[in-house]
């Protein structure tokens, strides 16, 4: 069975193919692996969606802000609600963006381009980040023509390994929501669904769960990133 394409490689294929604000992102190189935890950029960022597919599914809205190393960054923090051109159906219940919201939200191209300013030369970071990376990656395909290949952090799989200590000791799925994992720090409850109140509760998360990983073994894009 070959070998799957190194990151570098699926990176460099898809800047060749990218357009517009994508090719802007890919000209900013990607953190690399071997940077500190103390000195990392990320980038928390959290979607509303009307689903959890992003081939039959929209992003509805979307919260981000900088993370510098140890600091979270609250000058700059982002929350849009996007024209995603879909009612919102029984996904409203979760999240409480009306139609309405919806019919008045920004374009999708122009809120795109403001994600990926604020995403180069950072890793992103969000609580099951394979969902945030999997939608805002076919909307890169949609607007721009290739994927968005980015780093990423999970506080999910963090959390996990954290948790999952040895054998027979494996977390229940309750126990991995973002707000059940910020308890194990006492951090506080939120409201929940508000795409930059969950931004920033991942990235309280992140600085935690940091710090503990940090006190056995210095922390490093490479042993903190999902594939």
């Amino acid at each position: 069975m070959p070998l799957a394409p190194t990151f570098a490689l699926r990176r460099s294929r898809a800047a060749r193919r990218a357009a517009g604000p994508l090719r802007d992102f890919y000209a900013v190189p990607a953190p690399a692996p071997g940077t500190p935890a103390s000195e990392l950029g990320l980038l928390a960022i959290d979607a509303e969606t009307t689903g959890l597919d992003p081939g039959s599914d929209a992003i509805l809205s979307l919260g981000y802000l900088r993370v510098d190393g140890p600091n979270i960054v609250l000058g700059g923090a982002t929350h849009r609600i996007l024209d995603a051109g879909v009612a919102v159906g029984q996904s409203a219940v979760f999240h409480g963006i009306t139609d309405d919201a919806l019919a008045a939200g920004e374009d999708l191209s122009s809120v795109m381009a403001g994600v990926l300013q604020a995403l180069a030369g950072r890793a992103l970071l969000a609580h099951f980040a394979y969902i945030e990376r999997r939608f805002l990656s076919r909307l890169c395909e949609r607007l721009y023509g290739a994927p968005l290949i980015v780093p990423a952090v999970c506080t999910l799989v963090l959390h996990d390994k954290l948790v999952n200590r040895g054998f027979d000791d494996e977390a229940h799925a309750d126990e991995l929501r973002l707000w059940n994992a910020r308890a194990r720090y006492r951090l506080p409850r939120y409201p929940a669904h508000d795409a930059l109140v969950d931004a920033l509760a991942c990235a309280e998360l992140y600085q935690a769960q940091v710090a503990e990983l940090g006190a056995t073994r210095p922390q490093t894009l490479k042993t903190l990133s999902t594939r």
